[in-house]
Order: C-alpha cells, then structure tokens, then sequence
C-alpha cells in the first residue's frame, strides 16, 4: 500500500489554500465541483474540492454547504493528528519558522491560535514539530534518525 491523501474539510476553501501555500508551498493540481452521487451521498452539501501538493503529499481540501463552522471537539473521535516524515531535522526548524511568517502574512480566521510546539527530542532521537492549520487540524512533522524517508 501507498499512502496518497488527507482530506480536509473546511468552511473556506480558497484560505485554506492560501494557508498550505505559504506554509508548506503547496500548489493547486485538480479541481472539482461536480460529483458522483456516491460523493453527494458520503458528503451531502460538497460543492468544491481542490487538490494540493508539496512534494509527495497531497491534501484534498473541499467545503459542503451544511457545515457547523464548528471543529471537531478536543475529545470528540477524528484523528489525532497526521505525521509527516521529513529528511532532515534542519527541515523542522524550517516549518517552524515559515508556519510562523505564514502566521504572520495571512489574515485567516482561526478555530484555534496555538503557536507552533517547540522542537522536542525523545530519548531514541526523534524529533518533532507540532503545528495546526487555520481548521484546529493537527499535523506532526517529525525526523527519526538513520530512516530511510
């Protein structure tokens, strides 16, 4: 198996493209607005849907007329967060800073305005950066040292 998406559903979906642009660089590769009926049937309201890219990671972020402009509670079932390998752990002192100049040349609202974690180190090395989207998603983007990304 392959790993080829995360969806993301928002209330906005040309902020959300800005925000993965100037955070991770992403750019836009498809477009949808119509759809299957099993699409409809899944994600009744669903009247857009845009594909990014950064690299090999690729998010579907999409809007439906019926959404709660709410986020998923803290304790409510969602994922947790999504981790994302990268080469080099100069590459998370990197995220961290764009997230923060990201942060910084947006004007997106917010579901929640937690700052960027710190760079934390376990004890077998790997090291991590957590950050959230302008939705309250939560991604990792972590190094393990001597994998082969």
């Amino acid at each position: 198996m392959k790993f080829n998406h995360i969806a993301i559903q928002t209330d906005d979906v040309d902020a959300t493209i800005t925000w993965y642009r100037e955070f991770l660089g992403t750019t836009v590769e498809w477009e949808l607005d119509t759809f299957s009926e099993l699409t409809h049937a899944r994600l009744p309201g669903i009247k857009r849907l845009v594909e990014l890219r950064a690299g090999d990671v690729r998010l579907h972020v999409f809007d439906r007329t019926d959404h709660s402009l709410r986020g998923p509670g803290e304790r409510d079932y969602q994922f947790q967060h999504v981790g994302i390998l990268v080469d080099d752990p100069r590459e998370l002192v990197r995220l961290r800073e764009q997230w923060l100049r990201a942060r910084e040349a947006t004007d997106l609202k917010w579901l929640r305005d937690d700052p960027p974690s710190e760079i934390v180190t376990d004890a077998d090395g790997m090291q991590s950066l957590y950050v959230l989207d302008p939705n309250g998603l939560e991604f990792e983007f972590l190094y393990l040292p001597g994998a082969a990304s």
